[in-house]
């Protein structure tokens, strides 16, 4: 299908959107994800903007609040007692931004050790991935960012750490996480849920990977899944909450092994704290 020039492929759960110029990215629907556990789930119309609500068993209830054309605006996590907590607000979008997502930054000066900036789940001691879950950028931020920029503009996100989940390896065309893996994300998850018990407005990008293996659309499908995978585990298993996540697929964009051949290393995700770019308040490190 054709869509002001760009083709757009559906599939369930999701959309691949191709612009002109040949570059495609992933959009998806991470309402399936608050389903876990939820009571009762509500929708409401105000105006142009769609309301979804999910009520807890505790009676905390997470609103979704979202444009005409499925954009996210909001997520607020109003608890029982009627405290309500602004996680994410993506209501501006920057002149600046081509096409509203994309933002040409130069690639960030690091001045920190490698192993703390692209930090390896199965190497790191537990205080490493702990400090990572809540480090600062590693440069100035002059600006906040919509999360759409976050997700499409890699020097965005390369201003904060990451850690690379490679203690789940997925095999060829799977998103399935095998149980001896999932009981490894243990560290990862335990730091997840101290960051957010600290600051309940924390937000974090669980991004998938592919190899470079097949074509670029079936790619960015099965790298959005394993995301995907990986975030539902977390809540399931490990009660990260849910809103406190969003995720995003690559495909074979971003290869940690540089190689047009399978790869298991690059079949991964990797997880980075978003925050201080959706709110510009952090200082640098």
């Amino acid at each position: 299908m054709q869509e002001g020039g760009r083709t757009v492929i559906t599939e369930p759960g999701l959309v691949i959107v191709r612009d002109p110029g040949g570059q495609a990215f992933v959009r998806h629907d991470e309402q399936e994800r608050f389903r876990f556990g939820a009571r009762d789930i509500r929708t409401e119309r105000a105006g142009d903007e769609t309301r979804t609500i999910v009520i807890r068993p505790d009676g905390d209830e997470i609103i979704t609040v979202t444009a005409p054309d499925g954009r996210l605006l909001r997520r607020i996590r109003r608890e029982r007692g009627g405290r309500e907590i602004v996680i994410i607000d993506n209501t501006y979008v920057d002149p600046r931004a081509v096409g509203g997502y994309y933002v040409d930054l130069p690639p960030p000066v690091i001045r920190i050790p490698d192993d703390r900036y692209d930090v390896d789940a199965a190497e790191a001691p537990p205080q490493v991935i702990y400090e990572t879950m809540e480090a600062p950028p590693v440069e100035r931020i002059d600006r906040r960012y919509s999360l759409e920029e976050i997700r499409y503009s890699p020097n965005v996100r390369r201003l904060m750490p990451s850690i690379d989940l490679n203690t789940i390896n997925f095999d060829t065309g799977s998103w399935a996480i095998a149980s001896d893996q999932a009981a490894k994300l243990q560290v990862v998850a335990d730091a997840l849920n101290r960051a957010i018990s600290r600051n309940p407005r924390e937000v974090f990008l669980i991004e998938g990977h592919t190899d470079a293996v097949g074509n670029d659309v079936d790619n960015l499908s099965l790298s959005d899944r394993r995301a995907q995978a990986t975030a539902e585990l977390l809540t399931a298993q490990f009660r990260v909450p849910a809103e406190n996540l969003v995720t995003q697929g690559y495909g074979a964009q971003y290869l940690k092994v540089q190689t047009s051949g399978p790869s298991r290393a690059n079949r991964r995700v990797t997880i980075r704290r978003i925050t201080p770019l959706l709110d510009a308040n952090a200082p640098p490190r």
